[in-house]
């Protein structure tokens, strides 16, 4: 009968340990978030162990500013990341009623307030990140305009709410990434509205700054004139980056979406760049042109006068040669005034020598000029035209890359429908998973009973023994 007594040290599910452990609460400055591929973990930073373990210390600045800014840099990698994809998918202008869009300003609305410096105004302390915004205008000229435009809508009463317009207007312009790349450069200006922790001023804040270039494919159209951006409240919805592991993409596909993506910006900028030395080329054959037409007037009027100075010349001769005849059949008194009036002539006609050869020299010197002129025209043609093959073929293969792009939309909307197969399948094994976790959990139950049986027949049993004997 002893046989049936049970072990008393059987280890038992701890299920109070194990549901305390599960239970966690989103709360941003308390909890880490990191990517796994394409998952949002949130772990608590002081997780429960069934082995209680000493809990760091929490409470240093430095150490919560660092967790902070780690938070921000993953969720704003998330929602760029998002906002590019599902833009691309959705294959059109963006607008203000875009979800992923709103999510994307309520993060980069987050990134701009860490560690801002308190300001204080006779209304009390004030936080706005309106004010390292206005310093861009100062950095590139180019933010000029999107801070004159800002200041000058209309409803727009704080500066919350202009920060807000001018990240919108710098979307639009496609010029974000270079305006906090611009920003980000100047710790000594950005002191003076940050912390030495905030994210503006490590590291982060350039990462982020990089990310954002991948935002000049997305073509957006705000109309906030009557918006209101003062008085939004910026909230971030994690609900729409936490994504189940079986909905991932194939790390194929994203590695050829980035590789066009990459292949279209470079072409992009190629394209804008060949742009801009066309222009430049024009701009010197234009001013060529002018410089050939003025030197061909020149041209003109050295011609004209080169002609009245050989008839001047001849004019000289045939007087020259008349007072000579005149001086042998004239008398012998007048040769001293005829002689004076050769003199002068002589004088005169060297003196027009000198200037002609002076004329035909500038001439020499116009004609060579305007034979380099035409040289440099013909090879600035020459230049302009294989820049103009190379922007077709650059054309050409920016169409290609867009074709792939569709291909590529088209397989991972394909794929999505096996994901979703696969998902419901998913449900269906968790269901049968929960049954047979509550049959598990009746047979625990039944077990004991079956224990407490046991206990009772084997001191019924020890209590007969006795009696025999």
């Amino acid at each position: 009968m002893s046989a049936l007594t049970p072990p008393t040290d059987m280890p038992t599910p701890t299920t109070d340990k194990i549901t305390q452990a599960a239970m966690e609460t989103i709360y941003l400055c308390k909890f880490r978030v990191s990517m796994d591929g394409e998952w949002l973990c949130l772990r608590e930073l002081d997780d429960i162990s069934l082995t209680p373990d000493p809990e760091p210390t929490h409470e240093d600045p430095n150490y919560l500013m660092a967790n902070e800014r780690m938070n921000l840099m993953n969720m704003a990698k998330l929602s760029i990341k998002g906002l590019i994809e599902s833009a691309l998918n959705l294959g059109r202008t963006l607008d203000s009623d875009y979800a992923p869009l709103q999510q994307f300003f309520v993060v980069m609305e987050h990134c701009l307030k860490h560690g801002l410096k308190a300001k204080k105004t006779f209304l009390g302390q004030n936080k706005s990140f309106w004010g390292p915004l206005e310093l861009v205008e100062k950095l590139v000229p180019e933010a000029a305009e999107i801070t004159a435009s800002v200041k000058d809508l209309p409803g727009l009463k704080t500066p919350v709410g202009r920060g807000r317009a001018w990240l919108r207007l710098a979307l639009m312009q496609k010029k974000l990434s270079e305006y906090m790349k611009a920003l980000i450069n100047k710790k000594e200006l950005l002191s003076e509205f940050y912390e030495p922790n905030a994210l503006m001023m490590e590291e982060e804040g350039a990462i982020i700054a990089g990310l954002l270039v991948g935002l000049n494919v997305i073509d957006a159209n705000f109309c906030m004139k009557g918006e209101d951006l003062d008085s939004q409240v910026g909230v971030i919805d994690f609900s729409m980056y936490l994504k189940d592991g079986n909905s991932s993409k194939g790390s194929e596909g994203d590695g050829q979406i980035t590789a066009i993506l990459d292949q279209k910006n470079y072409v992009e900028e190629l394209n804008r760049h060949l742009n801009a030395t066309v222009n430049n080329l024009q701009a010197k054959v234009d001013a060529l042109e002018k410089s050939n037409t003025k030197l061909t007037e020149e041209l003109a009027v050295a011609n004209n006068r080169i002609i009245t100075l050989q008839e001047e010349m001849e004019r000289v001769k045939e007087e020259s040669s008349y007072i000579l005849e005149s001086n042998r059949k004239g008398p012998k008194q007048d040769k001293t005034a005829e002689g004076q009036a050769l003199s002068e002539a002589r004088k005169h006609l060297k003196e027009e020598t000198q200037l002609r050869l002076d004329v035909e020299k500038e001439l020499e010197i116009q004609i060579s000029m305007r034979q380099e002129m035409e040289l440099a025209m013909q090879m600035l043609e020459k230049d302009v035209c294989e820049k103009q093959d190379a922007l077709v073929s650059l054309r050409q293969q920016l169409d290609d890359l867009r074709a792939l792009k569709h291909e590529l939309a088209f397989k991972l909307q394909s794929s999505d429908l096996g994901v979703k197969q696969k998902s419901e399948l998913n449900s269906r094994l968790e269901e049968k998973t929960n049954q047979m976790a509550a049959t598990i959990k009746q047979l625990e139950q039944s077990e004991k009973d079956l224990v407490k049986q046991a206990k009772t027949l084997n001191s019924a049993a020890n209590k007969l023994i006795p009696k025999h004997h």
